[in-house]
């Protein structure tokens, strides 16, 4: 099967493109997996998928596939290149459009100066809803916020680990750490991902705060790995150390990517806001075996 892709990258999260709005392409898991593949593939981080507006009062159906191939629910980076794309395609001549994720309605707005702001929604820390099996474990109390020790669980960490949990439609495990370049981040970051206590796996973060307006961020992205920029990662890490009491409500983020900006009230009932650069690197097409495992 031979079809055409637009590669992105958002402060360098990359991703393989592709337009569903004229008809499904009927890929598989294995078929995302090799477009996302760096040596035999494309290479991307994600494989974003725009599809037609599934309801009245939405633009456009928003799909993500990890690079392992399985689907998820959110990506924040990924959504900024979105509205990029649809725009620049003449998909849409709106500034700001309403688009349907797995996990919920995004609202991503194209800015004056070209970046791209993105309504995240609301961040969500009750263990349950994350999901987080917090049965037995006693929180450590900051602020308005909680840390979650993170125990060894007898094939993953060695030491306990405290996290807070927050959910931006994804889960994510956020550790405060001195300095994100020395942090264990390739060889923690996958026991975290997996770890029991998650069902169904984590990102997981390594915050360092510089100031309360600067944080340093590394993520290990679930079905992906390290990744140069995490935009739910940057939402989570910040609101995480808003309610923590450790930031102020606008937080510049920087990336090994690139700089996002994250602001959030700390009020519950109110959403975070992303901004960020989203840019076009190249188009193509690209033949993709009808028979993969």
């Amino acid at each position: 099967m031979q079809i055409r892709f637009t590669k992105m990258q958002g402060a360098g999260n990359d991703f393989v493109v592709l337009d569903e709005t004229q008809g499904r392409l009927g890929l598989s898991a294995a078929q995302y997996r090799f477009l996302a593949d760096r040596h035999f593939g494309v290479g991307a981080d994600q494989i974003l998928t725009v599809r037609p507006s599934p309801g009245e009062g939405i633009d456009f159906e928003y799909v993500i596939h990890n690079a392992d191939g399985g689907e998820v629910e959110q990506c924040g980076n990924g959504a900024r290149c979105f509205a990029r794309f649809v725009h620049d395609k003449g998909l849409t001549g709106k500034d700001q459009i309403r688009v349907q994720t797995q996990s919920g309605v995004i609202a991503p707005r194209l800015t004056a100066d070209g970046r791209v702001t993105v309504d995240m929604g609301r961040p969500e820390f009750d263990p349950a809803k994350v999901p987080f099996d917090a049965s037995g474990l006693e929180p450590v109390a900051q602020g308005l916020g909680q840390k979650w020790p993170l125990p060894p669980d007898g094939k993953a960490l060695s030491a306990i680990v405290l996290v807070a949990v927050v959910s931006m439609g994804n889960p994510h495990a956020v550790q405060l750490v001195d300095d994100v370049d020395t942090a264990p981040v390739l060889e923690t970051g996958p026991l975290i991902e997996s770890h029991a206590r998650f069902p169904q796996r984590v990102n997981a973060g390594y915050l360092q705060i510089v100031d309360r307006r600067h944080v340093r961020l590394r993520v290990f992205e679930r079905g992906v790995g390290e990744t140069l920029a995490c935009g739910t990662g940057a939402c989570a890490a910040v609101s995480a150390g808003i309610r923590l009491g450790l930031l102020d409500p606008e937080v510049h983020v920087d990336t090994r990517g690139g700089r996002l900006t994250i602001a959030w009230s700390g009020q519950e009932a109110d959403s975070v806001f992303m901004t960020g650069p989203a840019t076009t690197v190249f188009e193509g097409q690209i033949d993709i075996p009808d028979t993969l495992v």
